[in-house]
């Protein structure tokens, strides 16, 4: 049967599945990441369980995604966030030399857009973006069914557009950036509490959580329709810890899309949350080494 390997690779865990055409995940596997998580650890437990997946070495491709920027060649990983000394790692030639089989490699919030476009929340649709609401705000671009990418392959860094002018300072150099509203930092710092508290919160009923809900959602609305006009998307999905809350937030979000863009640039526009939760990024690795395979 011909499969690929979806990973995808955490500061705390690597996830690998074997994956069909159609998205049938035949078998899957969880392991430790190493600590410390150096490029030449990382690749060796890698490799094992790759080998325990693919015991008959008949997998057609292998997808990786990592997190943090990625060349536009989709071979070396720039920078791996809470990873051990990786700068500039060409991870896919590692593989490619230890495996003997065509690797790709890409941020780790675009696998999770490919994986909800693929299997989840996005697919029934060819144009759709997704953005992460978590401890930062990660997003992913696509456009005809394809991971758009960008000129060096940064493109999808959502959640540094600029919102407010006057904000607070981002870590990217920006201020005021959409991160700094609607990520997790950003709710500890304006509420001294965490997202899910304000949850449990809002589902009870208290008047302050449920106005800070549609205060965010207002928020996340205006950052949003800056998005819709450059990219007119068939669909937004959210995803990262904070949807869970989506049902507090979502009329506010988008009462203010309703009112900033114009009709024709959001002609039939949904607004989702994510359904593969945390299977997301590894089922996009997946969907990215199908495309390799389509590509080459």
């Amino acid at each position: 049967m011909t499969e690929v390997i979806g990973i995808d690779l955490g500061g705390t865990n690597i996830k690998l599945g074997r994956f069909q055409r159609d998205g049938t995940c035949s078998k899957s596997l969880t392991i430790a990441t190493p600590q410390p998580s150096t490029p030449t650890n990382v690749v060796e437990v890698m490799v094992e369980a790759i080998e325990q997946l693919n015991p008959d070495n008949n997998c057609l491709a292998i997808g990786v995604g990592t997190p943090g920027p990625i060349d536009a060649t989709g071979r070396i990983a720039r920078v791996a966030i809470n990873l051990a000394d990786w700068h500039d790692v060409p991870l896919a030639d590692y593989l490619e030399a230890k495996i003997n089989c065509p690797t790709v490699i890409a941020n780790d919030a675009n696998c999770a857009g490919l994986g909800e476009a693929w299997l989840g929340a996005g697919c029934r649709f060819r144009n759709l973006i997704l953005l992460t609401l978590g401890t930062g705000v990660g997003g992913a671009i696509i456009l005809d069914g394809k991971l758009f990418t960008g000129h060096q392959g940064a493109a999808g860094e959502l959640g540094l557009i600029s919102l407010n002018p006057n904000g607070p300072r981002c870590n990217s150099g920006n201020q005021g950036s959409l991160e700094q509203y609607v990520s997790v930092v950003a709710i500890r710092r304006r509420t001294g509490k965490e997202p899910a508290e304000l949850g449990l919160m809002a589902t009870a009923g208290n008047q302050q959580a449920l106005q800070f809900w549609e205060s965010y959602g207002r928020d996340l609305g205006i950052g949003l329709a800056s998005l819709i006009y450059v990219l007119t998307p068939e669909a937004i999905v959210i995803g990262g810890g904070i949807s869970a809350s989506a049902k507090f937030f979502f009329p506010a979000t988008l009462a203010e899309i309703e009112r900033r863009v114009l009709p024709s640039s959001r002609a039939g526009l949904k607004l989702l949350t994510a359904e593969l939760g945390n299977q997301a990024g590894m089922v996009g690795a997946a969907k990215l080494a199908w495309q390799k395979l389509v590509d080459a």
